[in-house]
């Protein structure tokens, strides 16, 4: 049965990566066009599928759907506070992209096979998850729960999206670093609405473990140890890989 499952889940993530590599490529056709022409339909015609893009893109591994998940649960936030949460961790991980090809592209590592990395960027963010987990289960052991879900969302989206990095580079070298920007903008909506799922699913999930508890208060704590053990395991794995 897990053999099934993790073959299915291959299949899934194999054909989005095929759609990201089809949307890649027409996004470089249209800068291209843009670049040549000065035509702002093109850009307005292609908008729907940066949505998709960004959709399909954030439903791959990673963007931290996995820490924010175990943060809103371990943590029982409401849906309103989950959903603001989710979308700054959407915005951080996308504008962090548009700005570091606007002032610090340099700091992108383009060495083989890193490229559209900002390696010291990530660590960055891999330690204060890291930190986040200790400062969690101290929380849970002391009976306190605050929750900061806005800085939690900066923190876990301060690793760049590199698929935003290869756009924004590639319209800053055609010389229409403004219609990369727009792009990144119609992406982030995609992945916003995808991480936004993923907190939703997450704060009814706590919610409903902690309604379902006799000793709510007890289970609150324990949530937010168990949370704070799986950030720092998730930011210790990502740091030795």
């Amino acid at each position: 049965m897990m053999a099934v499952l993790l073959s299915e889940m291959y299949r899934l993530w194999h054909w989005l990566a095929g759609i990201q590599r089809e949307i890649l490529s027409d996004v470089a056709s249209t800068l291209r066009a843009f670049a040549e022409t000065g035509d702002w339909t093109l850009l307005l015609a292609f908008a729907p599928w940066a949505v998709v893009f960004g959709a399909a893109h954030a439903l791959t591994p990673g963007h931290s759907k996995t820490v924010l998940a175990l943060w809103l649960a371990g943590t029982g936030a409401r849906k309103g506070a989950a959903l603001r949460t989710a979308f700054t961790l959407a915005a951080t991980h996308i504008g962090l992209s548009v700005m570091i090809v606007l002032i610090a592209l340099p700091v992108v590592s383009m060495a083989r096979g890193e490229a559209g990395r900002a390696p010291v960027i990530e660590d960055i963010s891999r330690t204060l998850l890291g930190l986040s987990g200790l400062w969690l289960i101290w929380q849970g052991l002391r009976g306190q729960a605050h929750r900061h879900g806005e800085w939690f969302g900066v923190m876990a989206g301060l690793i760049p999206c590199p698929l935003t990095l290869f756009v924004m580079t590639f319209a800053a070298a055609k010389g229409v670093t403004l219609a990369g920007i727009g792009f990144a903008a119609m992406s982030m909506v995609g992945v916003a609405l995808v991480l936004g799922s993923v907190a939703l699913a997450a704060s009814v999930f706590g919610r409903q473990v902690l309604a379902l508890s006799r000793g709510a208060e007890t289970v609150s704590r324990l949530l937010l140890v168990v949370t704070g053990l799986g950030l720092v395991v998730v930011a210790a794995l990502a740091l030795s890989a």
